[in-house]
C-alpha cells in the first residue's frame, strides 16, 4: 500500500505554543508508520524555522506533547522532513537573511497550491 502524502500547514510558534507542539507531535507519530509529509510555514508559525528560536519557546502547557525544539530536531533532522516557509512571510517577520534550521527553505504561496493538488493537508 502506497504511502499517503500530507502537508501540515503551521500557523502559530509562540503565540501558541501547544498548536505548535501537536502539529509536530502528530507529525513525528505519523513519520513512524512511514507517512510522507512535509511543513509549510505561515504567519508566526515561520519563526520556527528559525535557528535556534525553537529553544526559546519554552511555556508550552500540555506536558504530553514533547518540547517543540525536540520534536523539530528529529523532523528535520532525524526524518528528513522540509519545512517550507512562506516567503511573503519572510520579510515581515524578521528573517532576511537569518539562518534557518536544516530542511528549511523559502517558498511561494502558489508552491503550496501546489503541494495541496497532491496532498491532504492537515492545518494547525
Amino acid at each position: 500500500m502506497p504511502a499517503k502524502k500530507f502537508i501540515f500547514i503551521l500557523n502559530h510558534s509562540f503565540d501558541k505554543p501547544d498548536n505548535a507542539a501537536g502539529a509536530l507531535q502528530l507529525a513525528t507519530n505519523m513519520k513512524a508508520f512511514d507517512a510522507e509529509l512535509d511543513f509549510f510555514l505561515i504567519n508566526e508559525g515561520v519563526l520556527i524555522a528559525k535557528k535556534g528560536f525553537a529553544e526559546t519557546i519554552t511555556w508550552q502547557k500540555k506536558d504530553g506533547f514533547s518540547p517543540i525544539h525536540n520534536l523539530l530536531k528529529t523532523l528535520s533532522e532525524d526524518f528528513g522532513v522540509k519545512f517550507y516557509i512562506c516567503a511573503s512571510c519572510v520579510k515581515p517577520y524578521g528573517l532576511e537573511g537569518a539562518e534557518l534550521i536544516q530542511n528549511a527553505e523559502i517558498k511561494p504561496g502558489s508552491y503550496l497550491g501546489q503541494m495541496l493538488m497532491e496532498r491532504q493537508s492537515v492545518s494547525f
